[in-house]
C-alpha cells in the first residue's frame, strides 16, 4: 500500500514544477501558436465579413437593376401602346383616305357615266329628228305631188311608223 501511497502522493516540488512546465506551455502556445491561429481567424474573419459586404452590395445592387428594369418595362409598355395607338390611328386616317378616294373615284365615274349618256341621248335624239324630219320631208314631197285623201293619208302615216320601226 506503501507503493500506492507513493503513486498517489501529493509533493509539493512536483507541483510546482507542472504549474511552472504549464505556465511555459501557454507562454510558448500563446507566443508562437496563439498569434497564428488568431492571424487566421482574424483572416478568415475579415473574408467571411468581406463575402457579407459583397453579398449585401450584390442584393443591393440586383434590388436596383430590379427597380431599373420595372421601369424599363414599364417603359416599354406604355411605349408599345403608343405604337399601337399610332399605327391604329395611321390605319384608320389610311382607310379613311382610301374610302374617300374611293367615293371621288365613284362620284366621278357617276358623273362621266351621266354626261356620257346625256351625250349619247342628245345624239340619239339629234339622229331621231334628222330620221324625222328626212320622214316628214318625204312625207311632204309625196303629199305635194299627189293630193291625198282619208285613205292615202292613213296609208302614208302607216308607212312612216313603219319607216320609223325599221330605223330604229
Amino acid at each position: 500500500m506503501n507503493a500506492v501511497q507513493e503513486f498517489i502522493s501529493i509533493t509539493p516540488w512536483t507541483i510546482i514544477f507542472q504549474i511552472c512546465n504549464l505556465l511555459i506551455l501557454v507562454l510558448l502556445i500563446k507566443k508562437f501558436l496563439f498569434k497564428r491561429v488568431m492571424a487566421v481567424l482574424d483572416q478568415r474573419q475579415a473574408e467571411i465579413d468581406g463575402i457579407y459586404d459583397a453579398a449585401g452590395r450584390d442584393r443591393s445592387d440586383a434590388a436596383q437593376m430590379k427597380a431599373e428594369y420595372t421601369e424599363r418595362m414599364a417603359n416599354a409598355r406604355s411605349e408599345a401602346d403608343q405604337l399601337v395607338k399610332k399605327a391604329v390611328d395611321t390605319a384608320n386616317r389610311r382607310g379613311e383616305s382610301i374610302v374617300q378616294e374611293a367615293r371621288d373615284e365613284a362620284t366621278h365615274l357617276k358623273q362621266k357615266a351621266e354626261s356620257d349618256i346625256e351625250q349619247e341621248r342628245r345624239k340619239a335624239y339629234s339622229e331621231l329628228m334628222g330620221e324625222i324630219s328626212g320622214m316628214a320631208a318625204d312625207i311632204a314631197g309625196k303629199m305635194v305631188e299627189r293630193e291625198i285623201n282619208a285613205s292615202d293619208h292613213r296609208e302614208l302615216v302607216e308607212e312612216f311608223i313603219r319607216n320609223a320601226g325599221d330605223a330604229s
